[in-house]
């Protein structure tokens, strides 16, 4: 609950406020992202023995962690525009993955736009999946540097020789051949843009395609895991790429003095995906499912020059609320032709917060599946059967009470329909997609 959050951290808050006059006024801010990740699958929430990520559970020791923290979709191109712009998505027609064959409509701002006009450098190194044609290309939409693929949704993470262009590796504008395993190249590309621009503010957004199916991982790191399970020892062996690599990024933060002035975001862009042998712990579903396992996610932030560090937080919170939240640490102001549905972070990690963050948080990819969550209580609407979870007793959504609570589920349904009718139709059916 929201008073839990502000007592995990009120004892912290003094000390913070002498460190906060010390600290910079406009921090490095780094996001990354990591694809089909299960809520199980990080070392620093519950998880399988097997699970180890030692550089993911450092930012934890570092900052926050939320225990319901949600994507903005279940899936993954909808989440990413949520994400850029602090917006629900469906607010300008983007509700499911071939939206992104469309792109992500040019009037939309995204962080990136704002934190360039603050002077940021600006660079995005990994998965774009926010439309395929020039016009929305990373370059376009705010980004000074970009290596990477714009889609589809999966890519091989060991052939990066050019092929089919939306789906090539480019640096920047060109398409390129490379070589190496594509989770270190991201890494190795990160670390450029931090060496290169360390003595001025920097975003780096950093999107990881894994641990996204194909399942493929170096085979020296396979064998180090034996689960029974050869898939799942291979997607544990891509978490791991996946750690070494933020680790590589805290590395050089540190190496060039900037671990406590860099606010640092890490989610996953929807739940576990069953295809990729993820594990959501005690959460039911997965990726394409808007039950907890579908949405809920690990997510993690820490600023040691701003937030307390090693907390936790169980107010409910989504992806959409990192655009708000940058920008008001980089001094951003949000444009006022808009509604931003994203809330600022930072009173609510500082104590400042008196109600709850968001009324409520909705989910709905257009394709009969939605919910909404108000508080404990979550109504699930699969093809019009309602379900209702009290989710701080249940969080495995096990007990339908909607039977025991008619009256709940009744406001709930209101307010999820209500919701809807102020969202915008899908982008793929006002206009034709590029062929």
């Amino acid at each position: 609950t929201r008073r839990d959050c502000l007592r995990t951290v009120a004892g912290a808050f003094a000390a913070l406020r002498c460190r906060a006059q010390a600290g910079s006024e406009r921090p490095n801010v780094v996001v990354i992202v990591s694809d089909d990740h299960g809520y199980g699958d990080s070392s620093c929430y519950d998880h399988p023995k097997e699970v180890r990520t030692p550089n993911i559970d450092r930012i934890a020791a570092r900052g926050v962690r939320f225990t319901c923290g949600y994507a903005g979709a279940y899936v993954c191109a909808p989440t990413r525009a949520g994400l850029m712009t602090g917006r629900y998505q469906q607010r300008f027609g983007f509700y499911t993955a071939s939206d992104s064959r469309t792109g992500l409509p040019l009037g939309e701002n995204t962080i990136a736009d704002l934190l360039r006009k603050q002077g940021y450098a600006t660079g995005a190194f990994g998965k774009w999946h926010l439309g395929l044609e020039p016009e929305y290309h990373p370059l376009r939409r705010g980004f000074d540097e970009f290596y990477g693929f714009l889609g589809h949704g999966a890519h091989d993470y060991f052939n990066l020789r050019r092929g089919e262009p939306h789906n090539s590796i480019r640096r920047n504008n060109e398409i390129i051949d490379d070589t190496g395993y594509l989770t270190d190249n991201l890494g190795r590309e990160a670390v450029s843009f931090i060496q290169r621009h360390h003595k001025r503010p920097f975003f780096l957004y950093l999107p990881f395609n894994a641990v996204h199916f194909p399942l493929q991982a170096p085979e020296e790191d396979i064998r180090r895991y034996d689960t029974g399970n050869r898939n799942r020892d291979t997607y544990l062996a891509m978490l791991d790429r996946m750690d070494a690599a933020i680790g590589a990024v805290r590395s050089v933060l540190e190496r060039h003095g900037l671990g406590r002035d860099t606010l640092v975001f890490f989610f996953s862009d929807n739940g576990g995906a069953r295809q990729n042998f993820a594990s959501n712990g005690s959460l039911r579903d997965f990726k394409h499912s808007v039950y907890e396992g579908g949405i809920r996610v690990p997510f993690l932030a820490s600023w040691p020059a701003r937030l307390p560090q090693g907390t936790l937080c169980h107010e409910p919170v989504i992806s959409m609320d990192i655009f708000p939240t940058i920008c008001a640490a980089a001094g951003a102001e949000l444009p006022k032709d808009r509604v931003y549905d994203g809330k600022n972070l930072l009173p609510l990690l500082l104590g400042k917060v008196s109600g709850p963050l968001h009324e409520a948080l909705y989910w709905d990819g257009d394709e009969d599946r939605r919910a909404v969550r108000a508080g404990k209580w979550k109504l699930v609407d699969n093809q019009g059967k309602l379900e209702l979870y009290d989710l701080e007793s249940d969080p495995g959504e096990k007990n339908d009470v909607l039977v025991r609570q008619p009256e709940t589920g009744k406001r709930l349904k209101e307010m999820l329909d209500a919701w809807r009718k102020t969202m915008a139709p899908r982008i793929a059916r006002r206009r034709p997609l590029p062929a």
